[in-house]
């Protein structure tokens, strides 16, 4: 029997959405039906489960799936003994403290004997443990936002991207506890089989990763520049240089993260590069 590999993901959501086009992009597609849990590839030994986010760290600690995409937070919160095999740069947020709007602010002891809403309640408790702080936690499944405004709490700890929902409910963000973004958890004790096929999904990832980070560079260059121009350009190993028909000038070839572009475009036109392009990399391997 063929092993295949079991990944716990969100069943919905944006982090949902983003982890199926990151597993797209690595060339693993997946059969899925509408309202189906279980799917599996046409074109990978991988099955998926689809699952909630807070349901994903204990399925894959029970070994019922062998990896899961999931959000830090989730994994911070749950505290199960997880492998964090890979962070993936997406689906990010912050977990944070925050009070009614006109409360006066001037520290953590703000909190002292107050309560606090949440539907984190192992991280904010281990954390105001550690400050030596003493507050009273309720958790709460849903709906945080709303606990100060009907009472049931003095501040809330919560997800918060934009800030928005905070505003709509005349509440102000005082406190970040701790970032948040998708990791790629593996259980410990996962087969060497099936790591072998989890460490082709990382090279896989590791690809689309390099390839959306990094642009390929070619401009033309005059030749008494291209030595200059190729010192200041940080290629894999080395650019390109290609002679062109018109004599005195060359093409000059380039891998280059696009946020360093931007820091080195002054240098390359004062060193008279013209004709630069800069192109998508659809894939890049390491």
């Amino acid at each position: 029997m063929e092993t295949k590999i079991r990944i716990a993901l969100q069943k919905k959501g944006r982090l949902f959405e983003e982890s199926l086009a990151l597993l797209k992009e690595a060339g693993i597609k997946f059969n899925i039906g509408s309202g189906k849990l279980v799917a599996t590839s046409p074109n990978f030994p991988i099955e998926v489960l689809f699952l909630r986010d807070d349901d994903i760290p204990q399925t894959v600690a029970d070994n019922v799936a062998d990896i899961g995409i999931v959000g830090e937070n989730e994994v911070a919160e749950k505290n199960f003994q997880l492998e964090v095999t890979k962070r993936l740069g997406f689906s990010k947020c912050r977990l944070s403290l925050a009070i009614p709007k006109a409360d006066e602010y001037n520290g953590l002891h703000y909190f002292e004997g107050k309560k606090i809403a949440t539907s984190y309640p192992f991280i904010i408790k281990k954390y105001f443990e550690e400050k030596g702080i003493k507050t009273d936690v309720h958790e709460i499944a849903g709906s945080v936002e709303i606990a100060p405004g009907i009472g049931l709490a003095d501040a809330i700890f919560d997800i918060v991207s934009s800030g928005s929902t905070l505003v709509a409910n005349s509440l102000k963000e005082v406190e970040v506890v701790m970032f948040s973004e998708a990791l790629l958890v593996t259980n410990p004790n996962i087969s060497a089989e099936k790591r072998a096929l989890l460490n082709e999904i990382i090279f896989r990832i590791n690809s689309v990763q390099a390839a959306n980070s990094n642009k390929y560079i070619l401009m033309n260059v005059p030749n008494n520049n291209v030595d200059a121009i190729v010192n200041i350009l940080p290629g894999m190993k080395s650019p390109t240089v290609l002679p062109l028909a018109n004599k005195g000038w060359s093409s000059v070839h380039s891998v280059i993260q696009e946020k360093k572009f931007w820091e080195i475009i002054g240098q390359l036109k004062a060193l008279g590069a013209e004709g630069i392009l800069i192109i998508p990399i659809e894939k890049m391997i390491l």
